[in-house]
């Protein structure tokens, strides 16, 4: 039989239909893979061109208090004001370096009466209980702040949190609670105060400019779509030759197949004698 005539059979049509499928989820693995190193390098250019720019009024750059797009990541606002320091908050599980701990939360109230909410930096877990042992505090009276400008985040459905705490920076759910204009499109990361305390909580750092192993990832996929009709044609090879096995023509195939490889377990074995001879 030959590798046409067992092709259209239908226990063949149905394996080369499941590699077709198993191509079709391997490529959108891959597709999927060159998204996410897309998202990743859009980071890194917002990264490259916001974070060491000139702090601005905030007021230039976030018009409405609702106003905020995600090319405006990391880019530094100047605000002067004062903490409220009455409504700090501790947003939950915000691992650092593999340790469990808080972002701090302090809503600033600007000269102007607006509010925006600065993150003043990350504080571990309590050695005793589900809070921190120690919190520094904000310093109070008049306070210039360069802030980085941060998208708020959604809402967590199902999760709850203690008096003082938030499971997710929501900026429309911390704006509520508060009795004054708030702004809900961005808050800032924290990078200086003036005066600046003698203590305040753990600096998020620098960003690094890494897009990860997406391009790698993406081609691994491709290649394992590919190894599935690879498979799919050794396969089918094995078969034919098992059902021609005693045609003359397929038995001398084999006989020289058989040649090649006795010829090449003949080559290997003289080279590792010939290491072994110089190894001695």
């Amino acid at each position: 039989m030959t590798a046409w005539a067992l092709l259209r059979t239908r226990r063949w049509l149905g394996y080369l239909a499941v590699a077709i499928v198993f191509a079709i989820v391997c490529s959108g693995f891959g597709v999927w893979q060159f998204a996410r190193r897309a998202e990743a390098r859009a980071e890194i250019d917002r990264i490259v061109a916001n974070y060491d720019a000139e702090p601005q009024p905030i007021e230039s750059l976030l018009p409405d208090l609702d106003s905020f797009e995600e090319s405006q990541k990391w880019a530094p606002v100047e605000v002067t004001g004062r903490y409220l320091t009455d409504e700090q908050l501790l947003a939950r599980n915000r691992p650092l370096g593999g340790q469990p701990g808080f972002e701090v939360l302090v809503p600033f109230l600007l000269d102007s009466g607006e509010i925006v909410i600065i993150d003043r930096g990350w504080v571990p877990t309590g050695r005793e209980q589900d809070s921190p042992d120690v919190v520094p505090a904000a310093p109070e009276g008049t306070v210039t702040v360069v802030a980085r400008l941060q998208g708020g985040e959604s809402t967590l459905p199902g999760r709850t949190a203690p008096q003082g705490q938030i499971s997710s920076i929501q900026l429309e759910e911390i704006a509520a609670d508060l009795d004054r204009p708030v702004y809900t499109g961005a808050y800032g990361l924290l990078a200086e105060e003036s005066p600046a305390p003698a203590e305040r909580p753990i600096a998020e750092g620098r960003p690094e400019l890494d897009e990860g192993p997406h391009l790698s990832y993406a081609l691994q996929w491709f290649v394992f779509a590919l190894m599935g009709f690879v498979f799919y044609v050794y396969l089918l090879r094995q078969e034919v030759r098992q059902l021609n096995a005693d045609d003359p023509e397929e038995q001398r195939r084999a006989a020289e197949r058989e040649r090649k490889r006795a010829l090449k377990r003949s080559d290997s074995a003289e080279e590792d004698e010939a290491l072994d001879r110089a190894g001695t």
